[in-house]
């Protein structure tokens, strides 16, 4: 099997349909920290709140300057990605509700020598916020710790 990088690591935790808790095994016995929640709100600051909490809550991230920045990073670059350019949503009359992945470890498997790094991954629904207005979206972002 070939090396994965952290970000595929998330984006199949995120994306997977199957058995994702022997995935997330499989990982977490590599020395990854994986956590998997849910959010959802017209209002992206809520959305940023609820995985910089369970990023803390679960001990993903300490209370240091270089971890919560890395943190914040990674979930601003993973909205704008899932809110195509543009982090907004109630401002723009937009609602979201997504499941979010946040995967730490080394940048490649088994590679300890790439260093400790951050992804968060955000999958789920974007659009008005009026039922069966919405579509599917996507956004990952990657930081170095």
């Amino acid at each position: 099997m070939e090396k994965r990088g952290i970000g595929k690591i998330a984006l199949l935790l995120s994306l997977g349909d199957g058995d994702i808790e022997s995935l997330q095994k499989y990982y977490e016995n590599k020395n990854y920290i994986i956590y998997r929640g849910q959010a959802g709100s017209m209002d992206s600051k809520k959305i940023i709140a609820a995985i910089e909490t369970a990023a803390s809550r679960e001990d993903i991230i300490r209370e240091n300057y270089h971890e919560e920045h890395a943190l914040y990073h990674a979930i601003i670059e993973a909205l704008s990605g899932y809110c195509r350019g543009q982090v907004l949503l109630g401002e723009v009359l937009r609602s979201a509700g997504l499941t979010f992945t946040i995967v730490r470890g080394t940048l490649v498997e088994d590679e300890p020598s790439s260093g400790n790094w951050i992804a968060v991954v955000l999958y789920g629904q974007i659009g008005s916020p009026r039922r069966g207005f919405e579509h599917e979206a996507i956004g990952m972002g990657i930081q170095p710790i």
